[in-house]
């Protein structure tokens, strides 16, 4: 986002992300979301964690809007997930029930399986990709794999500069020089969710028992998504 202002005129304030759920779990009403996104002045990049609702896509992806969608390996999210909700941010709806548990195996279960006990909610892995399907079905959307941006850098900041061209928009700065700008400005250590920025790093935290439930509970996610070409991983 930092790149895009410096090959653009665009503003980025690194405010809270929107997002479709509370900090400390459950979910927000439709009505707030949208009067965020609303909020949000021409020129100045927003960035959330949202679904693909009715309404959020009716406010995102129409034309004349630059709208991008990250996604990620579901088992390195799951991994990266286990270890913020424990490690990193105390406030978060999973952190005292991941605490209790003996080990990150336990942790990793939970995460791929979800949870309903009480009070305590969250949907399975399988569940939470739903929304990235949605997505992936939206014109004027261009859907970006997070590890692209890492392994394969210029086709992915490529394919950000020519969704400028495609929306309708010329681009001020010289597309060599762009490339360059943004290619310089991705640091994932910026973020505060910042732990490895690596790729394929579920390979050191999945154990065999949990490959065998991941693929019980996801199915045939992964081959959807395009990361892997069966269920024989």
């Amino acid at each position: 986002m930092h790149g895009l202002c410096q090959v653009a005129p665009y503003t980025y304030v690194a405010e809270q992300p929107i997002r479709s759920v509370k900090p400390e779990g459950g979910r927000r009403e439709q009505d707030e979301i949208s009067a965020d996104l609303l909020a949000i002045p021409p020129g100045v990049i927003g960035w959330g964690y949202l679904d693909p609702t009715p309404q959020n896509i009716t406010l995102l992806c129409q034309p004349g809007r630059l709208h991008y969608f990250i996604y990620r390996d579901p088992r390195d999210m799951l991994v990266s997930h286990v270890h913020y909700a424990t490690d990193m941010h105390q406030g978060h709806g999973m952190h005292e029930h991941y605490s209790e548990l003996e080990n990150f195996n336990q942790r990793l279960k939970t995460a791929i399986t979800g949870i309903d006990e009480g009070d305590l909610f969250m949907v399975s892995v399988q569940k939470r990709y739903e929304a990235v399907f949605g997505w992936l079905k939206q014109k004027h959307t261009l859907c970006i794999k997070f590890e692209d941006l890492i392994d394969n850098q210029t086709a992915a900041l490529g394919g950000i500069l020519d969704q400028f061209k495609v929306e309708g928009y010329d681009l001020p700065t010289e597309r060599k020089e762009a490339l360059s700008i943004l290619t310089e400005a991705i640091q994932p250590s910026r973020s505060h969710t910042f732990r490895s920025g690596k790729t394929g790093g579920w390979r050191s935290s999945f154990t065999p028992e949990n490959k065998a439930l991941f693929k019980e509970v996801a199915g045939d996610l992964l081959v959807q998504l395009g990361y892997e070409k069966d269920n024989d991983w």
